[in-house]
């Protein structure tokens, strides 16, 4: 079980996401210091008053604006996992590409400090008691995002065609 960490409203842009201004810095090990710059939700994130597994609850269109990948490595590098009523189309495969948890909730209703649990296919909101539907990801994406990304997803695919586990 994890808590909300931070609730967002509808288009939510990458520029909210990873400011533009830091689009020089593109390593995945740099680019979560500056995830949500522009938010006082960056200073608990680099105090480390949020634990890894925590959820981000947003509203539809999450991740709109630019292509930008570091919108998504940045969230990756913390490693909190984001539940929106859905994804701007090029941050889903930016975000699947990164290994990013995402899980689309066209229902979901969440406040900060709530504590969430995904099971059977469901977003199970414990502090008020309410299950919420998800839309699996197809098999194949999930399976990168299993993997963490891409990159480790085609190496462990390279490594069992060689005959190693």
């Amino acid at each position: 079980m994890a808590k909300v960490v931070l609730k967002l409203g509808a288009d939510v842009s990458t520029d909210i996401i990873y400011p533009g201004r830091f689009m020089a810095t593109v390593l995945p090990t740099e680019t979560p210091q500056y995830a949500f710059a522009d938010l006082e939700f960056n200073k608990k994130l680099k105090a480390k008053e949020v634990a890894p597994g925590s959820f981000i609850v947003a509203d539809k269109n999450f991740g709109c604006g630019s292509s930008r990948e570091q919108a998504a490595s940045c969230l990756t590098g913390w490693g909190l996992k984001v539940i929106a009523k859905n994804f701007a189309r090029i941050f889903m495969q930016n975000s699947i590409n990164v290994g990013l948890n995402m899980v689309i909730c066209p229902g979901i209703e969440a406040s900060e400090g709530d504590e969430l649990e995904i099971e059977g296919g469901k977003v199970v909101n414990r502090t008020s008691n309410r299950s919420f539907d998800i839309v699996p990801m197809p098999k194949a994406r999930q399976a990168i995002i299993d993997a963490g990304g891409l990159i480790p997803f085609a190496r462990k695919l390279v490594l069992q065609a060689k005959g190693h586990s």
